[in-house]
């Protein structure tokens, strides 16, 4: 039996699972245990993995949510059982440095997307800069998005981005209600690539940044890239892989 650390969401269903587990099995600090045993949703599963990476310990995430697309379906029998014949997948987050108005540095990391979204009546103004090249002198738009393999089935999907397959080593630029320029789609890049995105009115077109749940305001300039220093693990019941659903939603996109 391998040492469990459990952490459960607020919800009644999460809640109802927490009773069971714990009249089971004991819960081991996150320092001494094999694992951390997640119940909760989506976002609950990403607020953990942020929280709790500087373990290195492998997540397995019970979906108590709705979609639980990083997660495993519903269960309160044999846990132990399908975390020994659990198969892991690796993911790299996004590492994301903002500068806001009032020259304030923030960084934190980003598992699905980051977002950057006019906040006001006024469509942004932005310059999308790839390494040391310009990829788009001027969008005009609702904002952009850059997004990981394992989050181009979320957001990014619903604007219209491309599905990254989840050993791609790629990353979806995304443009989000472009206007100008009205017929950009985006750019698939290289996960070794730094992108670079500049408001260029950040007085009178403010824009907020949003990595996942985490959100910044009046943002003047941004950088993302991906940390390969940081490896995240996701054990998925071997019917549940994270591949599987990624592939899933690739022919339901054709379909």
């Amino acid at each position: 039996m391998k040492k469990i650390s459990f952490v459960f969401d607020k919800s009644k269903k999460s809640q109802y699972l927490k009773r069971i587990f714990l009249k089971k099995y004991r819960s081991f600090p996150f320092n001494k245990s094999d694992l951390i045993v997640v119940g909760g949703g989506d976002g609950f599963m990403l607020k953990t993995i942020k929280n709790l990476y500087k373990f290195k310990k492998p997540f397995y995430g019970i979906n108590c949510g709705s979609v639980g697309f990083l997660l495993n379906r519903y269960t309160t029998k044999k846990i132990s059982e399908k975390i020994n014949r659990s198969k892991i997948s690796t993911i790299y987050p996004l590492q994301v440095q903002t500068i806001d108005k009032k020259r304030k540095k923030n960084s934190f990391l980003a598992v699905n997307e980051l977002s950057l979204f006019r906040q006001s009546k006024q469509t942004s103004l932005l310059q999308l800069k790839i390494n040391k090249k310009i990829l788009i002198k001027r969008l005009v738009g609702d904002g952009i998005l850059i997004s990981t393999p394992a989050g181009s089935t979320a957001y990014n999907l619903s604007v219209n981005g491309p599905i990254l397959s989840l050993n791609s080593k790629k990353l979806a630029i995304t443009p989000i209600s472009p206007f100008r320029p009205r017929r950009w789609k985006g750019k698939i890049v290289s996960d070794k690539t730094n992108i670079f995105i500049h408001n260029l009115d950040p007085k009178k077109r403010p824009v907020a940044a949003v990595a996942d749940n985490n959100e910044i305001r009046n943002i003047v300039s941004i950088q993302a890239s991906i940390n390969k220093a940081i490896k995240i693990k996701l054990l998925f019941n071997s019917n549940e892989s994270l591949l599987k659903k990624i592939k899933s939603e690739q022919k339901r996109k054709i379909n």
